[in-house]
């Protein structure tokens, strides 16, 4: 997510472009949230319970998911602490990150700093933010949040922002629902869109390159380490 932090202009207009400042001052998060303030609210509880939720590094599945791909223009959805963000920036991607959590944000923004990656940054749930369609080589999706509605809202979404000829990568933890039954906890995986859920929309303008469970690489610390399997979705728009 580069540096230019959100504004109040819509969520559309704050899209990569050669002339925005890669920096600013102060990323006025509140006051520039597209999206549900109770699922933002909800967020940055979690997220301010620890100093730092996530273990800082890439994510695995990521890393290997665009090891072939010439770098463009990626959005990161649901980006937290700006990790997969910064990688991707580093390696010559243009990246537009989203993320609903202003706490989240505001560190990542800190990571970037410090990295000296630029990013831009969205703070917005993916439905809301209003994203022109096709514009980005690549979407990312690590281990997202998005909660399922009848109209599959949000995997929609994920479609409709790839350009002709990019990529959706959509990955998840595998045996969410043993862990979910296991724990007896609130969370409930069943509301939440799946990689599956989404390949089952990719109509013949689509190509399936990857569909498969695998050994997730497991980045030592942070949330989530105790998940040893992937799901992973590849799937290129062709037109």
């Amino acid at each position: 997510m580069p540096d230019d932090i959100v504004t109040d202009a819509p969520a559309a207009d704050r899209l990569p472009s050669s002339d925005t400042p890669p920096f600013a001052d102060t990323p006025p998060f509140a006051d520039g949230y597209v999206g549900d303030p109770a699922v933002r609210d909800d967020w940055d509880a979690l997220y301010s319970e620890r100093e730092q939720l996530w273990s800082g590094q890439p994510n695995g599945a990521l890393v290997a998911g665009v090891a072939d791909l010439s770098p463009g223009r990626v959005l990161d959805v649901g980006c937290g602490e700006g990790a997969d963000a910064i990688w991707l920036a580093r390696a010559g991607w243009d990246v537009t990150a989203l993320e609903v959590s202003g706490v989240a944000l505001r560190r990542a923004v800190v990571h970037a700093r410090d990295a000296g990656a630029e990013v831009r940054w969205v703070h917005a749930g993916l439905t809301d933010a209003a994203l022109p369609p096709g514009s980005f080589d690549l979407v990312s999706a690590q281990y997202p949040a998005l909660l399922r509605t009848p109209g599959a809202t949000a995997e929609h979404a994920l479609l409709a922002a790839v350009a002709p000829g990019g990529v959706l990568l959509v990955v998840h933890h595998a045996g969410m629902d043993e862990h979910h039954a296991e724990r007896d906890s609130a969370f409930d995986p069943a509301d939440y869109v799946r990689p599956s859920m989404v390949s089952a929309l990719l109509g013949d303008d689509w190509q399936v390159e990857v569909d498969e469970e695998r050994p997730r690489v497991v980045p030592e610390g942070g949330a989530g380490a105790h998940h040893h399997h992937d799901l992973v979705l590849r799937a290129r728009r062709l037109r």
